[in-house]
């Protein structure tokens, strides 16, 4: 019988499912995470078998993948039960842009999409390119809040897209731990680094202005003095995927423009 590609893909996040449909290839998936509203179609068309950090492994077992996918470390439990149930299994750790580029053409790889991957790929490069040229001078100071209880900043994919954006990440030092656990933070760097833009995605949680406000202290920064907070959804930015270098890196480009203009003579 000759060699296949993956046949039965269940993606376990919602980059993967995202990056497949992106592909033309989404035929192959037969299970998606609960999370997964990109592209919106998916949660019409494909059975959810996980959340993030839990997943239904008799469900999973029961579509008979031929090759399961996910992210990180935080899915490890959930991959090593699947691995001793006899699955395939790859685990994507991408944190950066470039590592995100990488992961799109290793994915069309591995489905037999090479040259599509590489357009794809073409593509989310091209877009990032442009939004670079497009970037203001002048780059204001930027302050991208993941989650608030407690306070954690610096991812990395993100603190590169502001950067790409226009922007300058206060916490950019911050951005090269994997684990949130070393990106938590007291609030203090925000009074002293004085951003000019708050972003918030917290993780799913809407985010509240009001809150970030009210904070001790940080009633002088010139983001929340100027009311400068606004609010990525969490599906364009926290998803280390195609979504975050299009839509994402937009939106930050349009909120870093709008700001600027609001502040020029």
């Amino acid at each position: 019988m000759p060699a296949r590609y993956p046949e039965r893909i269940v993606c376990l996040t919602e980059e993967t499912t995202e990056t497949l449909y992106l592909l033309g290839e989404e035929r192959r998936i037969v299970g998606i995470s609960g999370y997964t509203v990109r592209p919106p179609r998916a949660r019409r068309e494909k059975p959810r078998v996980s959340a993030f950090l839990t997943a239904k492994t008799d469900k999973i077992l029961d579509l008979k993948p031929d090759l399961v996918l996910g992210f990180s470390d935080l899915q490890a439990d959930i991959c090593k039960d699947l691995v001793k149930a006899g699955l395939n299994v790859v685990i994507f750790n991408q944190r950066s842009v470039q590592e995100i580029l990488d992961m799109v053409q290793m994915l069309a790889s591995m489905v037999g999409a090479a040259e599509k991957g590489e357009r794809l790929v073409a593509s989310l490069e091209k877009n990032l390119q442009e939004i670079r040229r497009a970037a203001p001078k002048r780059r204001p100071r930027v302050y991208f809040e993941e989650w608030d209880e407690p306070m954690i900043s610096g991812i990395r994919w993100v603190s590169e897209l502001v950067e790409i954006a226009g922007g300058e990440d206060i916490f950019r030092d911050l951005s090269f731990s994997h684990a949130a656990s070393g990106r938590i933070h007291d609030g203090r760097g925000v009074i002293e680094r004085q951003p000019d833009v708050i972003l918030g995605s917290w993780c799913g949680k809407k985010f509240r202005p009001e809150r970030v406000k009210a904070r001790a202290g940080w009633s002088g920064v010139p983001a929340v003095k100027n009311d400068r907070l606004f609010e990525i959804k969490s599906a364009e930015i926290l998803q280390p995927g195609p979504a975050a270098l299009t839509d994402g890196v937009r939106r930050i480009h349009e909120i870093l423009q709008s700001t600027l203009r609001t502040t020029t003579p």
